[in-house]
């Protein structure tokens, strides 16, 4: 991979062609970012109802807080398929089912400013403290 790639996914500039699906109508600017047949059949069907019953988008809480997916599922011991269903898929799940509770206009524009602040910032933890109401992360996941 070229150093421009990996520039692109660390800015999410990969990202912008999205901008055609949210000027389509496919997608929303936020909402949880859309899953491939396999990772969602890893979400329990509650929340896979839930993930279907709300519009995906470009960045969401999952987005914010699994900004660096990529890395802890390179960094993990097991498997990636069963690293991401034992370990991710629930938090991740948890956290988009908050989101779908809790959604309304301030949720919405505080995550937008929030996914800026952390390409800006990836290390940040800032959205624990703008959402202090967010379910906890697990200790088995080393999120940054």
């Amino acid at each position: 991979m070229s150093v421009l790639c990996k520039g692109c996914r660390k800015t999410k500039i990969n990202e912008l062609p999205q901008l055609w699906n949210i000027l389509k109508g496919d997608i929303s600017f936020v909402g949880p970012r859309p899953l491939t047949p396999n990772t969602f059949e890893f979400y329990s069907i509650d929340i896979q109802k839930n993930l279907t019953s709300i519009c995906p988008g470009l960045t969401g809480v999952g987005s914010i807080v699994f900004r660096d997916e990529e890395s802890l599922i390179n960094f993990s011991l097991k498997k990636p398929e069963i690293f991401y269903k034992e370990d991710i898929a629930p938090y991740k799940g948890t956290l988009e089912t908050w989101f779908s509770d809790n959604i309304n206009i301030n949720v919405y524009f505080k995550i937008i400013l929030l996914t800026v602040w952390v390409i800006i910032f990836p290390k940040s933890n800032l959205i624990y403290r703008v959402f202090p109401e967010l379910p906890s992360k697990p200790n088995n996941l080393k999120l940054e």
